[in-house]
Formats: C-alpha cells, structure tokens, sequence
C-alpha cells in the first residue's frame, strides 16, 4: 500500500456509543461496530476514526481518560479491539483511535498520585499554581462551560488548569516525563496495528509559562474569540510543534507510516498550515474555518483558496464538515434540504485532499432535538452536543436497528422513516446511494487524479473549480443558472433526473437547476 495512504482517502468517524449496539445495553460497542464493518466496505471508506475507546468515567463520554493503554468496558475489550482492527484490514479499511494528550480525568491514577502532596513523583505532571494575590483564580482563562479553568484544591492549597471540565486536569507539558509517557502510549497502540490517531485538541498541550491574562476577544467566534477571550496563552503556543516532530519520527518508523490527525481548533490558516512543518509533523489537520464558513460560493470558495494558499508544498488538506463537537452539516448548511446535502457532498468529496465524513452524513442525517431531561451532556451550551450524537438510524424500527427492540438508547433515536439506511440502500436515488457513486468515484481512475485546484469563472453564486481530472460546477443559489463554455463526460449530477445521465457529454452550455452540482471530465 501506498505509505501516504490517506492522501485522497475517504476517513468515517464513528461514534462509538451510537453506531451500533451488539449486547442491548443501550449503547454502542465495538462488536457492534464489527458488525457493520460490511456496510462501511460497501459504502466505500478507507479508514475509521474512533471517538475514545479508552476507560474513562465517562463525565465527558471518553474525553476524560483514565488508563491510555485500555479498553473502556462498556465499549468491550482489547481483544475487541484487536479483532476490528484485523477484519476491517481485511476488508481494505483502517482504524484510528482518538487520543486525548492535553489533559486526563482527574480519576486517572497520574492525578490521583499529582493531588496526593506537593512533593508527590507526579505532582508535576499537571498545571499547579499558587492562588493570586488577592485569593483568587491564578489568571483570567476560562473553560468551555465559561467558568473560571482553575479549580481549588484544599488538601494542597493550589488550583489546578482545567480547559474543560473541573474533571479533566491539564497535563503539563513542560515536564520532560510526560513526553516519556506519550512515546509509550504511541509505541503501544501502533504495534498493535492501529493505522494512526486523531490528536483531540492538538494546538492545546502547551500553555503558557507564566501564566498571563488572555486579551479580549477582537471578534466573536467558536474559534477566535470564545467567551470573550483571545485563546493565547491557554492554547496556541508555539513549543507544541516540537511534540508533533518527536511524534512523526515515532509514526515514520512503522510500515506504513502511522497518521497524525489533528483537531487544530485555530482560525488563522496561516496557524492552521504551522502544524504541518516542513512536512515532519501532523500528515493531516481539520480546518475550522472551512467547517464554519457560510454555505455560500464566495465563502466556500474564499476558505479553499487561502487554504490551499497558505499549506507548505505538498501537504494534504482534509475537508469536513460534520463532527461530534460541531454538530451536522446537513442541519448547519442545508436546513435539512436534501438537494443542499447532495451539493455539499460533491463539494466535500471532490476538492483535493482527504475527506471525513461523520456517521449519517451519507444519508443527510440531521441535529436531533434532545429534551433536556434526556441531555447527556455535561459541557456544551444549549442546545448542546448531544444533538449530533444521536444513534445511527438503520432501518425504520423503533429503535432504528441501533440496539434491541424495547431497550431505551442511551440517547434518544432519530424520528425520520425515509433518513436511514434500510431504506435508502435500496433508493437508487437516496442521498446514500449518491453518496457512493461518490465515493467510487473518488477511487475511480478520474478520481486519483483530484490534485492541482484551479479556480473556474462562473456567475454571482456559482463555484466553478477544476481539480485533476474534473470539473466541478456548484450551484449554491435558489435560481435557474446557465453556464456557458461547460463541456466534457458528466460523470455525476446531484439532481438525479437531470436530463443527460453520467456518461453522456454536455453540449457546451449547461442550466443547472437550484442547489445542483455536476461532476465532468
């Protein structure tokens, strides 16, 4: 295989706790993940992300680990996962696990031992400081519930660093030892065959030394300014590339090299394409302005350009627009509007790079209204994450084939008859089934040959690109465009009664209907 194997490849995160349920506890598992490994096969996926398969208890689903060298129980066993790694390989498929280094449960023996005195062996390992002068809080820095990120601890008079929950302490990664324990832990999991990690809060790990105020927010955002701040100086330090170098030459010395995937969570791409280095650190980085950019031509188009503008030669970007944080493109684009969720998708799969797409987003799954009663979880604002974490819905039964009939799902199911996989695997006209024509058409000989990006002219709304082999032509209007001077083999149209099928030639003028894409060679 092709040591940089994810180069063009297609990457589908499950949620592990609803993607399927083998044992009708309620929640999914990695048998039952094993179990669908068919489907993913069919569908046409060339790996799997994992959310956090590591014991953890849980107060932030897995993002509070307790043990990195395990298997959380609820989720199934090493051997477990030793089997889902053997039999998606088998199927041409590989499996990444999500790895959480910025910051550990607070149940994790590390902190037990750090919170047992200050002169504890493993004090260190995490952010200790004294209080203020006045009593208070070290620093002005806040956590994402917007609630001071310093939590007192009375036994040893100091406040320890929580970004996130008062559960999950920040390591400190100014002491030498815990780099130590992170080369184990990546020796451990790659030679047990796991093809990489997606790296949770990869700009994080380092915080700044003297602990200073973060400024004001210069504009509101998910990214640049949350809760009012500018993330300076409790993210986005410049020592955490070094930490990406030591972990390539680690991920460089296993046939094929292992992934780095990073939840770079910046807003500047200049910042974004840093953790690239000089192609020594992470292979692939999200982009969080392409995830929150209007659902417009000039947006989109804009993003894409500074993008691939800004990224060293030969790096790889990779597209998404979906995950378990930000929730579901088809309801943060597309309003639910299939014809939307088709457009986005041709979008996603064929701008060059590699693409991940979220569990459900072949079938344009959409956010779930959870009541609060229901909510499970503890650190997002309302209306919460919890709205994109909803079982996967296979069929049209009550409880979606998720788990067993008459067993409640850890959250509750989607109520959609037409917007699951039973149902649309047998529509040859289903968003699934567009999906993965997509797909193929992306390991298609056309496909290979997505490279070099070349922006196309087009009319006010319209986003016209070459890439490789093909070209692209986006309507993101609610209007009738003609397009002239559009000529070549169509090799697929999101509009699946346009009149002209895939392999039919364009007559050098071309009206695409609202929110219609097409695909030529």
């Amino acid at each position: 295989m092709d040591d940089r194997w994810w180069r063009g490849a297609t990457l589908y995160q499950v949620y592990v706790r609803s993607f399927q349920d083998s044992d009708a506890d309620g929640y999914g598992d990695l048998r039952g993940i094993i179990s669908r490994l068919g489907y993913l096969e069919w569908l046409g996926v060339d790996g799997i992300w994992l959310s956090p398969t590591m014991p953890s208890p849980d107060e932030d689903w897995g993002y509070d680990v307790s043990d990195y060298l395990g298997v959380h129980p609820e989720l199934g066993t090493i051997d477990d996962l030793d089997e889902l790694i053997e039999q998606a390989g088998r199927r041409g498929m590989r499996v990444l696990l999500d790895l959480v280094p910025n910051h550990t449960s607070t149940a994790h023996p590390w902190f037990i031992e750090s919170a047992s005195d200050r002169q504890s062996a493993r004090r260190e390992y995490y952010v200790w400081a004294d209080p203020a002068p006045g009593g208070g809080p070290p620093n002005n820095w806040v956590d994402f519930t917007e609630q001071s990120a310093w939590q007192w601890h009375e036994r040893t008079g100091q406040f320890y660093l929580h970004n996130f929950l008062p559960a999950q302490a920040d390591l400190n990664w100014w002491h030498p030892p815990v780099h130590e324990e992170f080369r184990k832990i990546l020796r451990f999991w790659f030679e047990r065959g796991v093809a990489g990690f997606r790296i949770d809060v990869a700009n994080g790990l380092y915080k700044d030394a003297l602990l200073r105020d973060n400024p004001p927010a210069e504009r509101a955002g998910p990214v640049d300014g949350p809760f009012g701040q500018r993330p300076e100086y409790n993210v986005n330090r410049p020592e955490v590339h070094e930490v990406y170098r030591e972990w390539r030459s680690i991920a460089g010395r296993y046939l094929p090299p292992r992934l780095l995937l990073g939840e770079t969570w910046v807003g500047e791409l200049d910042r974004l394409a840093a953790f690239y280095g000089a192609d020594d650190e992470l292979q692939l980085a999200f982009n969080f302005p392409f995830v929150f950019s209007g659902f417009t031509a000039a947006d989109l188009a804009a993003v894409v350009a500074a993008t691939l503008a800004a990224l060293p030669p030969g790096a790889c970007p990779v597209w998404t627009a979906s995950n378990h944080d930000v929730g579901r493109f088809p309801s943060r684009w597309c309003g639910g509007d299939e014809a939307k969720v088709r457009l986005a998708l041709l979008v996603l799969a064929t701008l060059p790079g590699a693409l991940v797409l979220y569990y459900g987003d072949e079938i344009g799954m959409t956010d779930a209204i959870v009541p609060r009663a229901l909510a499970r979880d503890k650190l997002g604002a309302r209306p919460g994450r919890d709205r994109g974490r909803t079982p996967m819905p296979w069929d049209d039964s009550p409880a979606g084939g998720f788990t067993a009939p008459g067993v409640r799902a850890w959250l509750p199911a989607q109520d959609a008859p037409d917007r699951n996989v039973a149902v649309q695997r047998e529509d040859p006209g289903s968003v699934l089934a567009f999906c993965r024509d997509l797909l193929r058409l992306r390991k298609s000989e056309s496909g290979r040959r997505l490279g070099e990006y070349h922006s196309l002219s087009a009319p006010a709304g319209v986003w016209r690109y070459s890439t490789g082999g093909l070209a692209v032509a986006a309507n993101l209007t609610n209007r009738l465009v003609r397009l002239p001077n559009v000529s070549g083999e169509v090799l697929l149209s999101t509009a699946a009664d346009r009149d002209g099928a895939a392999g039919s030639r364009l007559p050098g003028q071309v009206t695409l209907e609202p929110w219609e894409g097409v695909i030529t060679s």
